[in-house]
């Protein structure tokens, strides 16, 4: 059995190989905890506070057990940390003879097929598009993996990436002309004979629980399964076991049908025009909701002039496409995987039109560009605990937030269905090695307005604004919704204006993440104006951070389809919706929040949560409970004087 203390010990192989690597006992309690599942093929749910060292402590059981590893994480930023930091780094600390794998969905890899006939068809929308694809296809004829990531040249968001990368529905698989070089084939086979097989969450659930584009292979020859960012995991399955048709996907295949008819069947000029008709068919679907951006549920959707007339429409469409594609399909791959699509995406809809099955969730998202018509279960977790069930293995499900309170993890385990496993699942919590009481204040300000009255909005950024200037910028304040966003972000404006301090401030928007990120951290003393997709996954240590400010708990909108019936299903089965979903998923929420602040021992900083019912309801207890230790108040002047003791920022200097 391993000797899990003496690896981690101040004397062991990690210390001796890992430059200021530092022994923590959560750590080594947590791996030999891993240990003990991968062992005995259990279920393992463990909440791991940030600064435990869960990475080390999930990698090195996983690494010496000598049997086949997934580790899924909830990012392909992660991911690639992972494969490029962290496994190699303890792989070559405990001198394990260990082959790893990094495996991405289809649409991270360059496809030889598709960039040599958009290439040749040469039709770009921009010169910069035209510029990128050449640039793609000289890292292609380079690279040794494909994989996306390492093109550095060209923009990750670049819409050359669409022209030179294959999806699920465009492949040709074993049809292709170019299997043998195709670089997606080759991460499968690299991964398939690999000990450590590293995945994000969806592919995951795209590739192994729908055993979809072969990679359900992987999951039978495995003897454990490590999800990384667990908390993701609900959201991520429903995601998946769903079913979605999408303008997108129309448009999509409308395109490829008629690249594939100039290649393959140029005289077929009715099936020009078919795709022509499908695309009308798509926009003015997506016309019927004019310029606004929302989720509804079907029955809301119905309501609306057109709805039925444009979807029944697009139906059409697409069995006139399909029909004339019939009669073509014969003449390349490219337009018999046309056919397939075009029938699949038939079935799809037909699906949708005229559900089978009762728990199903049907309601429509629409995007400033397309609109989605979405089929999602009413709950995941059958579906899931069949797959557990499936064949002896470990699971282990880990993250900084999955406990409600200081150790109940009754909510997540329903959820993934979990709480119904015979034997039932080992649970664990290792709390944050953090000082809080001594690095962190948790400000919860006095005379808040509710926060469903008009003028709270205008509350926030006053309650902002002192403890920003305070601590000199280095804030994110993270908002609920984006209209809170955009007009928070205006009032600070204003405000530091005034007071001609000119700090900068930054909107999310304004770039992509990683570009945000990276402006925030160089300035050193940057606000961001932020959503939800900053509550989590975003690492900021040091003396850039230190004031995040929170304007509500993070109570999904009531007025959310798939949450409405969800809602409404508890309540038919004698249950608090409140209690038993909405609060726990607000609590795991706002823990991903509050654990932007401290990210080492040497951060400092002051995290202001301003949603009064933290202090005034019942249930704010909970989530008051949930948070870290840190030392509290409700006085402004105790807040600003706490960033006022920390050291200026660098760019002040």
């Amino acid at each position: 059995m391993t000797d899990f203390a003496h690896l981690f010990s101040s004397d062991g192989p990690l210390v001796q190989a890992i430059p200021g690597y530092r022994p923590r006992p959560q750590q080594v309690e947590m791996a030999q905890k891993i240990g003990e599942a991968i062992r005995g093929n259990r279920v393992l749910v463990a909440e791991a506070g940030t600064g435990t060292g869960k990475t080390f402590a999930y990698l090195v059981p996983a690494l010496m057990s000598g049997g086949k590893v997934i580790v899924s994480t909830g990012t392909k930023t992660l991911q690639d940390q992972l494969f490029n930091r962290d496994l190699p780094t303890v792989r070559a600390a405990l001198k394990v003879p260990v082959s790893i794998a990094l495996l991405k969905g289809r649409a991270n890899y360059v496809c030889h097929y598709h960039l040599e006939r958009n290439e040749r068809d040469g039709r770009f929308q921009t010169p910069q598009d035209a510029a990128d694809l050449r640039a793609i296809s000289r890292f292609a004829r380079l690279t040794q993996s494909g994989d996306k990531a390492e093109c550095t040249d060209v923009r990750e968001d670049s819409a050359a990436w669409i022209a030179a990368t294959s999806t699920r529905d465009n492949c040709l698989g074993q049809d292709c002309p170019q299997v043998k070089e195709c670089f997606v084939m080759q991460a499968r086979r690299t991964a398939m004979e690999a000990d450590v097989v590293v995945v994000n969450h969806h592919l995951f659930f795209a590739d192994v629980m729908l055993r979809d584009e072969g990679m359900g292979e992987l999951l039978p020859a495995c003897n454990a399964v490590i999800f990384d960012e667990a908390h993701q995991l609900p959201e991520t399955a429903s995601l998946f076991f769903g079913e979605t048709v999408s303008t997108s996907q129309v448009l999509e295949l409308a395109r490829d049908t008629r690249s594939e008819t100039v290649s393959g069947a140029r005289d077929c000029i009715a099936l020009i025009d078919e795709t022509r008709a499908l695309e009308k068919a798509a926009r003015d679907l997506r016309l019927v909701f004019g310029t606004e951006s929302t989720r509804m549920a079907a029955a809301q959707a119905a309501e609306k002039e057109d709805f039925t007339a444009q979807v029944d429409a697009l139906a059409a469409a697409l069995d006139k496409m399909e029909a004339v594609l019939d009669t073509q399909a014969e003449r390349s791959e490219g337009l018999a995987n046309c056919l397939r699509r075009a029938q699949e995406m038939s079935e799809r809809l037909r699906r949708w039109l005229s559900p089978d099955e009762k728990d199903l969730i049907r309601w429509v998202e629409i995007f400033a560009q397309s609109l989605a018509l979405n089929a999602t279960p009413l709950h995941v977790s059958d579906v899931f605990k069949r797959q557990l069930e499936a064949q002896p293995r470990a699971w282990v499900f880990t993250s900084a937030t999955l406990a409600v309170g200081k150790a109940d993890f009754g909510h997540y385990n329903r959820e993934l269905g979990l709480a119904w496993m015979d034997p039932p699942p080992m649970t664990a919590v290792w709390g944050s090695p953090f000082d809080y009481a001594t690095q962190a204040l948790l400000y919860a300000p006095q005379g808040m307005p509710d926060p469903n009255s008009p003028d709270y909005i205008e509350a926030v950024a006053r309650t902002a604004l002192p403890l920003i200037r305070a601590a000199r910028g280095r804030a994110f304040v993270l908002c609920t919704s984006l209209r809170a966003m955009r007009r928070v972000h205006e009032l600070i404006a204003d405000g530091l204006q005034q007071a001609n301090d000119p700090l900068p401030l930054l909107l999310q928007g304004e770039g992509s993440r990683t570009e945000l990120l990276d402006r925030f951290r160089k300035l050193g003393n940057a606000v961001l104006v932020a959503s939800q997709s900053f509550w989590e996954g975003v690492d900021v240590p040091g003396d850039a951070l230190s004031l995040v400010v929170i304007d509500k708990l993070p109570f999904a909108p009531p007025d959310d389809p798939v949450l409405a019936a969800r809602v409404e299903h508890m309540q038919r089965q004698g249950l608090s919706p409140f209690i038993h979903h909405q609060l726990p998923r607000a609590v795991i929420s706002m823990k991903q929040g509050a654990g932007r602040l401290i990210r080492t021992e040497r951060d400092s900083g002051v995290l202001c949560i301003c949603d009064p019912r933290m202090i005034e309801k019942s249930y704010g207890k909970v989530v008051w409970r949930s948070l870290p230790p840190m030392r509290r108040t409700r006085v402004e002047g105790e807040a600003v004087a706490f960033l006022e003791t920390l050291p200026p920022p660098r760019s002040a200097d």
